[in-house]
């Protein structure tokens, strides 16, 4: 079907095209940034959510950054054994498996300070720019969390700033 102003089902007006190229694009130039502290981006997301709160279960990791268990746990083999982090059972729940910063994954964090600033300027991006591209991904996130769960909002949908 044919709009005014061309074919809905061209690649470019695609909003998944766009998000997916973004994406990709986004993380890519993550790591040369990230490579002298000897992260990955996904690993750097998890060391974040640690910073923020150690210990955490890792459920609590995979609720916060919307990712699966089973994909959580070969990255926290690989930080732990880098030594930024250890695991073990939860002194409140024996079922529950906690990770918690070492001491060289707490001192990590100084060295990762200016990473904010260093990919924004990397990507040609202000404050007000990133802002608004945060509200606006955050949004979206939001919104997609919503559609494949109606009623339900986990951690990080709850932890999201607009």
């Amino acid at each position: 079907m044919m709009d005014e102003t061309g074919d809905e089902l061209r690649l470019e007006r695609q909003l998944c095209f766009a998000l997916s190229v973004a994406s990709r694009s986004v993380v890519s130039s993550y790591k040369p940034v990230l490579a002298p502290l000897g992260l990955t981006h996904p690993q750097y997301l998890v060391m974040l959510a640690l910073w923020e709160k150690s210990p955490r279960t890792v459920k609590d990791i995979s609720a916060t950054l919307l990712l699966e268990p089973g994909t959580l746990s070969p990255l926290l083999k690989r930080l732990e054994s880098a030594g930024f982090v250890s695991r073990s059972r939860a002194e409140n729940d024996e079922r529950a498996l906690a990770v918690r910063l070492t001491p060289a994954g707490a001192a990590l964090r100084q060295r990762a300070l200016s990473i904010p600033r260093t990919m924004a300027a990397k990507l040609g991006l202000n404050q007000a720019d990133v802002q608004a591209l945060h509200s606006s991904m955050t949004s979206l996130i939001l919104a997609t969390v919503s559609a494949a769960a109606p009623g339900k909002r986990g951690p990080a949908a709850e932890t999201m700033e607009l």
